[in-house]
């Protein structure tokens, strides 16, 4: 079906129905869009898509609402919103028209869907509130979509649908970088599991540049490792490895003697010719070269006491 027309509600609008937006105006740039409550667009048609409205869930008759009595649920019995829907049915067209490769759609497709529709979906519903954000709330996408609304004193009878299209646009510069960076992290996946290889029983993993490398250090289950080394634009740097993707706890901390030091002073707490700076937090430390920030990595190994610190 290519449509002429993609159809949501009038009025104020939400996260949902803008997501569900980016998606089918990508997928099908040739159609109007229409906000409308009037029965006559809200109605399935042959030639459109409908989607937040019209109280019914019917993807072979191009209706995507969920306001209904018996609307969708996903397996787990987590509420759909329309942008869930939309992206059941559509999210993986949407990943190849962004240029994907086939061998990775399917797996950004269901991480996304985790990560960034699973939770518009049920604020949507009021299954979860941005609230839980605590001083972060006004932050949430939800909640900066919402603020693109013009004020209820705005009499501008375009000022809403201007609104709405420029929630279109910044919301899709969000979907757009949180679909890049989940590809990025199934490239390096590759290249870290490659690396945890070659690293055998050492506590160390060298890296060939700065790549995101807890989740496949994770998905190896190589809890002997503590730290990873990788060069930068003009020198290495040695980090720690975080716990778990909540907080920032590590494997194991720099040497506390470190901590805070730079140049000449750093050189001289570790022993190390080249070593240039360490974090107060402890959790990275740099070097002019490799041979110095791989001797700084084995120091920082050797005060561990035991492989209790994991």
């Amino acid at each position: 079906m290519v449509p002429d027309y993609l159809v949501t509600h009038s009025g104020g609008f939400h996260a949902d129905e803008v997501l569900s937006s980016v998606i089918l105006t990508r997928l099908f740039p040739q159609a109007k869009l229409v906000r409308s409550r009037a029965p006559e667009w809200i109605t399935p048609g042959a030639d459109r898509l409908i989607y937040d409205v019209g109280g019914d869930y019917d993807a072979a008759a191009g209706i995507f609402d969920h306001h209904q009595r018996g609307a969708p649920l996903r397996e787990s019995g987590q509420p759909f919103s329309s942008f869930g829907l939309v992206w059941k049915h559509f999210g993986a067209d949407y990943l190849a028209a962004l240029g994907l490769p086939d061998g990775f759609i399917a797996d950004v497709h269901a991480a996304f869907d985790n990560a960034f529709v699973l939770p518009v979906d049920l604020a949507d519903n009021g299954a979860i509130s941005p609230d839980n954000a605590g001083l972060l709330a006004g932050l949430t996408l939800p909640s900066l979509i919402e603020s693109l609304k013009p004020a209820f004193d705005n009499r501008d009878p375009e000022a809403l649908e201007e609104a709405f299209r420029l929630a279109i646009a910044m919301a899709r510069n969000f979907v757009e970088a949180k679909i890049s960076g989940l590809h990025a992290k199934l490239r390096a996946e590759t290249l870290v599991l490659d690396a945890i290889a070659k690293a055998g029983t050492s506590r160390i993993l060298e890296l060939p540049m700065g790549m995101p490398f807890r989740s496949a250090i994770e998905k190896a289950g190589a809890e002997h490792l503590l730290f990873v080394v990788h060069p930068r634009e003009k020198d290495w740097c040695v980090t720690g490895i975080r716990k778990s993707d909540e907080g920032f706890a590590l494997r194991a901390d720099l040497p506390a003697a470190w901590a805070g030091l730079s140049g000449a002073a750093l050189e001289a707490a570790s022993g190390v010719e080249g070593a240039s700076f360490c974090h107060n937090g402890r959790f990275i430390a740099a070097a002019r070269t490799r041979e110095a920030t791989l001797r700084l990595a084995e120091i920082a190994v050797n005060t561990v006491s035991g492989p209790d610190v994991i």
